[in-house]
């Protein structure tokens, strides 16, 4: 049983930055491909971005490529989302998630994930 816990959330501008962490306890972190989905108010829950066991290979959603980045530490088992240049529509609860596999095919299929943790919420004001 892996235990996902998300933090780093808060408010801030358009045109600023965030970083959002993601500790992970209760199994072999490295084993694991992590992503990072996102549900804004009133809409489903999207896929953000998605890394392997490793780090070696990425994978993003077109609505933030080249804004956002996904890596991890395995060392010190947390993943991480570096933000930057946010926009108003980035406003979301982002989720950080973990399955056995990593492939870009099905990144975005929530049904493949085994894990999820709780939230850390994203506020981008205009």
């Amino acid at each position: 049983q892996v235990h996902l816990v998300e933090s780093g959330g808060g408010l801030v501008q358009a045109g600023g930055s965030l970083r959002l962490s993601c500790a992970a306890s209760g199994g072999t972190f490295s084993s694991y491909a992590m992503a990072w989905f996102r549900q804004a108010p009133g809409k489903e829950r999207q896929f953000v971005a998605l890394v392997s066991g490793f780090g070696s290979r990425t994978y993003y959603a077109d609505s933030v490529k080249g804004r956002f980045t996904i890596s991890r530490d395995n060392a010190k088992n947390t993943l991480y989302l570096q933000m930057n240049s946010l926009k108003p529509e980035d406003t979301a609860l982002y989720y950080c998630a973990a399955r056995t596999y990593y492939s870009t095919t099905d990144a975005y299929m929530q049904s493949q994930y085994n894990y999820w943790g709780q939230g850390t919420q994203v506020t981008v004001s205009a």
